[in-house]
């Protein structure tokens, strides 16, 4: 599971589709219904330990709920056919399938009523509130069917993209370490400049993949981009007021690659929240160009203190 939280083999972290029974099930049962991404699964199952219960297990391609209800692999179609092809309706006496909120979008109960015989209730948001709905005649409060994106919640999201962007920032890095004293055939400047440009680097990269997802809700602006954007400025300043920076291009410099760089990888974090739509991610891709010019033209003015 570590492996996973890393972004290590994440796609292919699943589980065979199918019916599989929870303790021991009778025909009078609940069924839920869930993805065959094995981490969805292990949560479900922890939360409902001690239950006796059916889970049938779509095939999403090993992908959660919430994004494979948005692919179409949390679907009608596949509900249709597993239901068929695990022959549950000779399995229970009940006609009712319990199925997560954040499904819905990737299923018409309607038709699945008219395909199955199955009657589609959807279930809370978060797994951990499925106990005290099957408890309370599967009624969900208000609060089961509010989703929230707290602290903990962010952050969890973050090793994936620290992970990913490791080695391309580890490289950013060497050559904004080694360029200086290259340029000038200084011993010193590697451990001046150079040493500069590494904890810029460094800054992009927590900046964009922790900072980031930690300060989502304090961060000024609506896009991603703009709040990615602000939060590199901020850090490039900060560089500047601990001397790491110097002179005025520079600092305007660091403002614009930092602040580019930053951006960029705060963007990527659209798909992990609920802040922003399918729409809302197509139009964060409209700043990408203005990214690139802009951290171009920002290591150009950064670098002009190599050349003097």
């Amino acid at each position: 599971m570590v492996r996973v939280r890393l972004g290590f083999s994440r796609m292919a972290y699943g589980m065979t589709p199918g019916l599989y029974a929870m303790g021991t099930p009778t025909p009078d049962s609940p069924v839920l219904v869930t993805a065959n991404y094995k981490l969805t699964v292990d949560v479900l199952r922890r939360e409902l330990g001690g239950r006796d219960l059916w889970i049938l297990v779509l095939d999403t391609a090993n992908v959660n709920v919430w994004c494979a209800a948005g692919k179409g692999t949390f679907g009608t179609a596949e509900l249709v056919g597993r239901v068929a092809a695990t022959g549950l309706a000779e399995r229970v006496t009940h006609r009712q399938l319990i199925l997560p909120q954040l499904g819905a979008p990737g299923v018409a109960a309607h038709a699945v009523a008219k395909e199955t015989g199955f009657r589609v209730v959807y279930g809370p948001i978060r797994a951990k509130d499925l106990p005290a709905f099957l408890d309370h005649g599967e009624l969900a409060t208000p609060e089961m069917r509010r989703i929230g994106f707290p602290l903990l919640d962010r952050l969890v999201l973050a090793p994936v993209e620290l992970r990913h962007y490791l080695v391309p920032m580890l490289v950013v890095a060497l050559v904004l370490g080694a360029l200086p004293g290259i340029i000038q055939g200084q011993a010193g400047e590697l451990v001046s400049a150079g040493g500069h440009g590494i904890a810029a680097a460094l800054a992009t990269w927590l900046g964009g993949c922790l900072l980031g997802p930690a300060l989502l809700p304090w961060l000024p602006g609506r896009a991603f981009w703009v709040k990615g954007a602000g939060l590199g400025a901020a850090l490039a300043l900060l560089l500047a007021a601990a001397g790491m920076v110097q002179g005025l291009l520079p600092i305007l410099g660091g403002v614009l690659w930092i602040g580019a760089g930053v951006s960029f990888l705060f963007m990527n974090f659209t798909g992990c929240t609920t802040f922003t739509s399918q729409s809302g991610v197509k139009a964060e891709l409209r700043a990408v160009p203005g990214q690139i010019v802009a951290g171009l033209a920002g290591l150009a003015l950064w670098s002009l203190d190599w050349w003097r």
